[in-house]
């Protein structure tokens, strides 16, 4: 008996997640407003061991947290493989201005809505798991 389509999800190294989470441009800002989990697309870019996110949420809902959670993820669906890095530090939102145009010159934005935040995420639990194809079970 042939099983197909099995995916096996391995667990990586911090530093490959890190290295994996680099290498990606988009992801979402997970938090909880209203008691309810908020998900926002946003951009990324890892710098000096901080995750500057952009994201089109409200910045008053993100200045009074003190933990925020990025996700990102590269999966080949019809291949059943990829990646993906869950990243969980504490945040602030970036309200100086030189370095707030420095990150929206460097990441693009989304002209939807009137919200436009950059937050910076300082990480301190990174996971991250490779999806493979499993070995054919007979």
């Amino acid at each position: 008996m042939t099983a197909h389509g099995l995916c096996r999800m391995a667990e990586v190294s911090g530093t490959e997640a890190l290295w994996l989470l680099e290498s990606a441009v988009q992801g979402r800002l997970v938090y909880v407003q209203r008691e309810q989990p908020v998900l926002r697309p946003a951009v990324h870019v890892l710098t000096y061991g901080r995750l500057v996110v952009r994201t089109p949420a409200q910045a008053a809902a993100l200045s009074a947290r003190t933990s925020l959670t990025y996700q990102a993820d590269e999966i080949e669906v019809a291949g059943g493989t990829g990646w993906t890095v869950t990243a969980t530090g504490p945040a602030e939102v970036i309200t100086d201005p030189d370095e707030a145009a420095h990150y929206r010159r460097t990441l693009p934005g989304w002209a939807h809505g009137p919200h436009d935040t950059l937050v910076r995420i300082h990480p301190q639990t990174v996971i991250g798991f490779r999806l493979a194809r499993a070995e054919a079970v007979r």
